[in-house]
């Protein structure tokens, strides 16, 4: 694998791509997840919708930047991915990624590619950004689908105090299904954006609609 897919999966590396809970909060909140027993079903099933529509992205995103690209290609992939993120939430929280990611990356990786496919969108989706940055569809996938999962799983230790040795074993569980995932996105990298699958799960774009309100009303709360 790439360096930079070492390193854009790295939780240390600054773009917040390994924060953002996924839905985890909010199930956690609902009592839907209390013990490690539980995580699973729920990253499972985070990786094969949202994860693998993150992967596909990322790989389509790797193959544009690898290949080079006509004006208003980033922005296409962009919209695309937006049209396929029904939830508002989600299509923010992707965006704030994608912005912190593409600050660190400019640092890291500067190039004529990145300049462009910021020009085209100044704040992209955070697989975007990531694919662009990594430039091998198959590595970029795998970089954004393991995010998809060692996020949640990486909240459920915070929020539920669970042991990180045995959520960390879970994540490790999955390996085979990343990889799967991964290949599948990779596959398509080249197809059309428009044409390019559209997994999704109503019941995460649910959570996530659930657990903007409730941080709205916290806030508001705070305030008064």
């Amino acid at each position: 694998m790439d360096l930079s897919a070492v390193i854009l999966a790295d939780s240390r590396f600054p773009g917040g791509g390994h924060v953002h809970s996924g839905g985890l909060e909010e199930a956690v909140t609902r009592k839907l997840i209390t013990h490690e027993r539980d995580l699973p079903g729920f990253l499972s099933g985070r990786l094969r919708t949202a994860g693998a529509l993150a992967a596909v992205f990322a790989a389509a995103s790797a193959h544009a930047a690898a290949r080079g690209v006509r004006n208003g290609h980033w922005r296409r992939l962009d919209l695309e991915l937006d049209a396929r993120t029904p939830s508002l939430a989600q299509r923010e929280a992707s965006r704030a990624q994608g912005r912190g990611t593409a600050r660190a990356g400019k640092a890291a990786w500067p190039s004529p590619m990145l300049s462009g496919l910021l020009k085209e969108t100044p704040r992209p989706h955070h697989p975007v950004i990531v694919g662009a940055l990594i430039g091998v569809p198959f590595d970029a996938a795998m970089a954004v689908a393991y995010l998809a999962i060692s996020g949640p799983a990486s909240a459920a230790v915070r929020l539920l105090g669970l042991d990180p040795f045995a959520v960390n074993g879970v994540v490790a569980r999955l390996a085979e299904e990343v990889r799967e995932v991964s290949l599948r996105a990779a596959e398509v990298a080249g197809d059309d954006p428009a044409e390019l699958p559209a997994p999704g799960s109503p019941a995460l774009d649910l959570f996530a609609e659930a657990h903007a309100r409730h941080h709205k009303e916290e806030v508001r709360l705070f305030a008064s």
